[in-house]
């Protein structure tokens, strides 16, 4: 008999004791009550009739006062207690239904169907017509849907799953491994692939006692009391002061970037303490209902872990699903999706069908692009590591919008007072200003108001803005780490990660196996371990610090290879047949060396990556953070020294060592170094930051969206072309999708983070010769946001939830870059940029030196002045006259011919000089802004004191009050007092 919801509802109501009602919530959105329970995934069956459950607090249906309810549940719980007080740890729960095919009485079905219902997700009521008779084709579709989540029975939850070929030759590993998992309390069920004949899918659901068992072994936090953090008198007043605040801002326009909580009330988080599970004082812990007390990513997490430390040989090395996956046991391994990510009915009127489905319709999917990210749902699907990434990445987005908006600010003074600089004018004008040849043999002599475009071009990114915006980009990095320090106390204090890197930070199973044999004390857990020992690690250390070493080298030799290919291009662009290109043969030069300089980098990353992945497993690190931290640092040097060696060149060395005319230096004795161009060397700067910026943008975004989207298609193709699917319209099994979807890399977010750092890079550290370089990365990361996303939500199977407390290294390493900036934004300004010379022309040179600066008119005659004559006739190649050159030289003339001029020697000294004030001047800036914004807010901290304490004082009366009713129980004296 078929029974829709409405009907479901109103015949089990439910009323739960005033002791479950905290964290009740927790039950309601929990993802397996929306998949299982929900209308298009339930299978139609006879539901059986109810049987006693006196072990759930949560199946009390009626009370007179709360009080005496909840001493009655006390009761009942106590009773159970005794009646198993021969087990081990006298667990109630872990002694339900002894038959290993039942995990939930259906007395407690009863009532979490009601409590459960899909329409939970939207908080308004939705009027919905009764469900009609539905079709014999509509039933097929619903069991089907429902065993892509459950075992056969329709009862397991499924809760990972291995993939495995038929064909493959290590059938005994394979049984070895499933009969150990089955041994350690696991229940796996067999299920052969629908497209592919050769594939097998294994299926894993942890029963109830397993998940105590490994959740206190795990120390897996869970919770047992509602929060309160203030006392009777501030609760009324911050509760009067609230209703305030919410009367005045429902006269306020509706913020368009909030989500709408009517609409996603699954971001409502329950509020309740917590302390690491224990099956001996279970009877702490809120347990409304045993299927949903764990949540569907931790018992994935459980399940990972057992899979990572169970055996599939003898030996202490032979076990882990990472070998298995690596030797070809194994094909895949990875949790299930929820359900489908999209549905045939609109989410508006019929609520979301699972918590993938509401993470795509508001999250993932492109019209939610300027909408705040539902950071409580994407932890409590996909786990606090990545729920961390995309809070750090949307903290970094919203903090790029001022940055964005004062660059664009300097780029357009830059433009609009074009045109009314005074050294762009002199250029523009000096029609009888004969320049000397830049290259040997081909250049010809060239006026200098050909160079008129390259000056503009030139203002647009030095100009008087430079400096402040350099001083403001120092400081913006320092604040943007400030109050991320802030927000991330904030989310690790609510999703409850205070304390869990000292509980829960595991050896790696790697490493467990590889220093077996020695062991010392852990001085914290006083339990042994096995131990590293130190010459051991020094001589891993030194090999991977050498091989770190060798791959710089070999990206400097990429470099230097880039530069010979400069020096050789430009004399064959210059005489060049097409007019264009031997016109603008500088450009043509820099363009092309900028083009393969990129591909030399994507080429050179490839082989990056497995160095570094080999050399971090050579190191043997002890925990996986250590592994992560100790991958992404060697991944970070790779990178930044491959994407920014050439900047640093064309930054820095480009010009400086070129020689003057008749003295060139020369590489190998016979091609001339490069010079910069007269307008100056940073206009080759912007093009290759600009070129590489936006090319490497593409292309990851590419990488990322693009080519799992082409793999994706082509995998379906190819099941359509084979015929073995669609014959009778019959949908796929959610583990068959999952398994047709691209994995996660295998280096987990550390590429992501990558991107995004390397960015960062680009944005602060020579962002005083490229200002729209904030604006490039905030209007990525706009798309990078739901790019990565879509990609979480569709396009890659479900990645294990992991926990962390921290963006990890990363944070190191974005100060790391901050500092730099400082460094090199000095530098950029001191040496490349035309601000020094303009600056020391202006007071001592110009004709404003004893009449103070006056803007523009002060810098009449500086072009002249920044420019050096050299005899033709030295040259030997038929010229005559007399050429200039960006130097400060004395002219042949004087008695001494092409020595350094005092301007040089000023101008120099200005250089050094700003380089000290500007380093001193932002770094003490940035010390005093870190000093001043407190790394945790003060309400924080007023929080976690008060929880500490309520929660020693809850755990005794807890304890107290479990006690003296069993001493009443066995009928000893109650005395009000400690026993």
């Amino acid at each position: 008999m078929n029974t829709s919801k409405s009907e479901t509802v109103k015949e089990h109501p439910l009323k739960p004791s005033r002791r479950s009602m905290p964290c009740l919530a927790q039950s309601q959105t929990h993802p397996q009550s929306l998949s299982k329970h929900s209308s298009f995934l339930q299978p139609n069956r006879v539901q059986p009739q109810p049987r006693p459950q006196p072990l759930s607090a949560g199946t009390s249906t009626a009370t007179v006062d709360a009080v005496s309810e909840r001493a009655k549940v006390m009761e009942t719980l106590e009773n159970n207690l005794l009646k198993l007080s021969n087990t081990e740890y006298s667990d109630p729960f872990l002694d339900i239904g002894k038959d290993k095919d039942t995990y939930t009485d259906d007395s407690e079905h009863g009532n979490y169907d009601a409590r459960t219902d899909q329409s939970l997700l939207i908080q308004n009521k939705l009027t919905r017509q009764k469900t009609e008779p539905r079709t014999k084709s509509s039933l097929k579709t619903d069991a089907m849907a429902s065993s892509g989540l459950f075992f056969k029975d329709g009862k397991k939850r499924i809760d990972y799953i291995l993939v495995y070929k038929k064909s493959s030759p290590q059938v005994e590993k394979r049984s070895t491994f499933e009969k150990n998992l089955r041994a350690e309390g696991l229940m796996l069920e067999r299920e052969p692939a629908v497209t592919n004949s050769d594939i097998m899918f294994v299926k894993i659901h942890c029963p109830w006692e397993t998940l105590c068992k490994y959740a206190e072994r795990m120390n897996i936090r869970m919770p047992f009391r509602k929060k309160c953090y203030y006392t009777d008198w501030r609760s009324k007043t911050m509760g009067s002061l609230q209703r305030n605040m919410r009367e005045l801002k429902s006269w306020l326009p509706r913020n368009p970037m909030k989500l709408d909580k009517e609409a996603l009330p699954d971001l409502e988080e329950t509020d309740c303490y917590t302390a690491p599970f224990s099956r001996a004082r279970i009877h702490h812990f809120t347990i409304n209902n045993k299927d949903s007390f764990f949540s569907n990513s931790t018992r994935s997490r459980i399940v990972h872990h057992m899979l990572q430390r169970t055996k599939y040989e003898d030996g202490k090395s032979k076990m882990g699903i990472n070998r298995l996956l690596n030797n070809g046991t194994y094909e895949a391994a990875f949790p299930p999706h929820e359900g489908s990510h999209k549905s045939r009915h609109p989410i508006k009127t019929h609520g979301a069908q699972n918590h993938r489905h509401l993470l795509y319709e508001r999250w993932a999917r492109w019209g939610m692009w300027y909408k705040y990210q539902p950071l409580d749902l994407i932890r409590r699907y996909f786990g606090e590591k990545i729920g961390l990434y995309f809070a750090w990445l949307g903290w970094y987005t919203g903090m790029l919008i001022p940055a964005a908006l004062v660059g664009l600010f300097v780029f357009l003074y830059g433009l609009f007072t074009m045109d009314s600089s005074q050294v762009s004018k002199e250029i523009c004008e000096a029609n009888e200003t004969v320049m000397c040849p830049m290259c040997e043999r081909n250049c010809t002599l060239q006026k200098l108001n050909e160079s008129c475009i390259y000056a503009k071009v030139t203002h647009l990114f030095d100009n008087g803005g430079t400096v402040f915006f350099a001083i403001f980009m120092a400081i913006w990095a320092t604040v943007f780490l400030e109050f991320w320090k802030r927000r991330r106390a904030v989310l690790t204090y609510d999703w409850d990660l205070i304390d869990w890197e000292d509980e829960e930070e595991e050896l790696r199973p790697q490493f467990e196996a590889k220093y077996s044999q020695v062991e010392r004390v852990n001085p914290i857990t006083g339990k042994p371990e096995p131990f590293q020992p130190f010459p051991d690690k020094l001589s891993r250390l030194m090999v991977s610090v050498s091989g770190i070493f060798f791959m710089i080298s070999l990206v400097l030799t990429a470099v230097f290879a880039v530069v010979v290919y400069r020096l050789v291009a430009m004399e064959q662009f210059a005489s060049f047949k097409w007019y264009f290109i031997k016109k603008y043969w500088q450009f043509a030069t820099s363009g092309t060396g900028v083009c393969i300089n990129f591909m030399i980098i994507m080429s050179l990353n490839v082989v990056y990556e497995k160095v570094a992945y080999l050399l971090t497993d050579l190191e043997h690190p002890r925990t996986e953070s250590e592994w992560e931290n100790s991958f992404a640092l060697k991944m970070f040097l790779f990178q930044f020294v491959n994407l920014n060696s050439s900047i640093f060149y064309i930054a820095f060395f480009l010009g400086r060592f070129a020689g003057r005319p008749g003295k060139y230096n020369k590489l190998f004795n016979r091609w001339r170094l490069e010079e910069c161009h007269p307008s100056g060397c940073l206009i080759d700067l912007c093009l290759q930051m600009g070129v590489i910026m936006v090319l490497k943008q593409m292309w990851n975004n590419f990488m990322e969206l693009g080519y799992p989207l082409l793999q994706n298609w082509w995998s379906r193709r190819k099941m359509k072309r084979g015929g073995q699917l669609m014959e009778h319209k019959i949908s796929l099994p959610q583990w068959e999708k999952d398994w047709n979807l691209q994995p996660m890399n295998l280096h987990g977010l550390m590429d992501e983070y990558l991107e995004m750092v390397l960015q960062f890079g680009f944005t602060t550290i020579f962002v005083a010769a490229f200002p729209l370089a904030p604006l490039l990365a905030l209007l990525n990361n706009i798309i990078e946001i739901r790019l990565d996303a879509y990609k979480f939500v569709t396009q890659w199977r479900r990645p294990m939830p992991a926990r962390a407390t921290d963006i990890g290294i990363w944070y190191g390493i974005l100060e790391g870059i901050g500092v730099l900036a400082v460094i090199t934004n000095a530098f950029v300004i001191a040496i490349t940029s035309d601000y020094i010379p303009r600056f020391v022309y202006a007071y001592k040179y110009g004709p404003c030196t004893d009449q103070g600066y006056r803007q523009e008119k002060c810098l009449k005659g500086y072009v002249n002045s920044s420019l050096s004559v050299f005899d033709l006739s030295e040259l030997g190649m038929g010229y005559s006259g007399y050429c200039r050159y960006r130097d400060y030289r004395a002219p042949p003339w004087s008695s001494t011919p092409y020595e350094f001029t005092l301007q040089f020697w000023h101008v120099l000294a200005a250089r050094l000089a700003f380089i000290i004030v500007f380093e001193h001047l932002v770094f003490g800036i940035k010390s005093f802004i870190a000093y001043l914004i407190p790394d945790m807010p003060k309400d924080l901290c007023d929080r976690m004191r008060r929880e500490k304490y309520l929660v020693q004082e809850m755990m005794y009366e807890a304890e107290l009050e479990h006690l003296q009713r069993e001493r009443k129980k066995n009928g000893k004296q109650y005395h009000h007092e400690w026993p």
